[in-house]
């Protein structure tokens, strides 16, 4: 066994912080808005950052890192460019997955939903908060196309600088936001012995929510 695989094999106790059914908030958007509060407490540099899965109409999955960019009773909300691959499978197939991640606190959390392109005028106040430099990046990139080198994408850059200079960036017309709503919110807490504390939310037909406890 190599140095790898002996720490990938090394045991972790997790901690005692418990998590029970009769501690949680009865709503888990105000749940989420406790945890992601500590998350951004600790040394996690970007403690918005969260998995976005989706899968083509075939049924092919595929993830990546995005940022959230609000959560509210809306749902979870972030932007991206409507070229991207991601963009065109959400067009295919709107169920997706989203999971947190918080190390230091021994937590995840996992949302399941679908999603809904928010309006033009919200992705437009939203861009007009960006820096600049993320402005023009956002006109440049052909996001998910193959280019043919590094330099391609610096001269564009370039030319879209020139083109807004001394002038606003206006949104472009492929980009926006998009919104997560989710039925099934599970709140993850890493427990001594493997027995980990999972308190799933699952809406139910009623449109209320349901809280149960899932089994690690």
């Amino acid at each position: 066994m190599n140095d790898t695989t002996h720490d990938m094999n090394r045991r972790r106790e997790y901690g005692r912080i418990a998590l029970n059914e009769a501690d949680v908030d009865r709503d888990p958007l105000v749940q989420f808005d406790c945890w992601f509060a500590d998350a951004q407490g600790t040394d996690i540099k970007d403690p918005n950052a969260m998995t976005l899965a989706t899968a083509s109409a075939e049924g092919v999955p595929s993830a990546r890192i995005v940022l959230l960019r609000g959560a509210d009773a809306r749902g979870f909300a972030f932007y991206t460019n409507y070229d991207s691959r991601k963009a065109k499978e959400l067009a295919d197939n709107a169920h997706v997955s989203l999971v947190f991640h918080w190390p230091p606190l021994s937590r995840q959390v996992r949302i399941d939903g679908a999603v809904a392109t928010m309006p033009p005028e919200a992705s437009q106040a939203y861009f007009a908060t960006r820096p600049r430099s993320s402005q023009i990046s956002a006109w440049a990139s052909a996001q998910s196309d193959a280019i043919t080198d590094r330099a391609a994408l610096d001269l564009a850059f370039k030319e879209i600088s020139g083109k807004f200079s001394g002038r606003d960036v206006p949104c472009p017309p492929n980009w926006g936001g998009y919104r997560v709503v989710p039925h099934t919110i599970e709140f993850w807490q890493g427990r001594d012995n493997r027995l980990h504390d999972r308190i799933r939310y699952r809406m139910g037909d009623s449109g209320a929510w349901i809280i149960e406890r899932l089994a690690p």
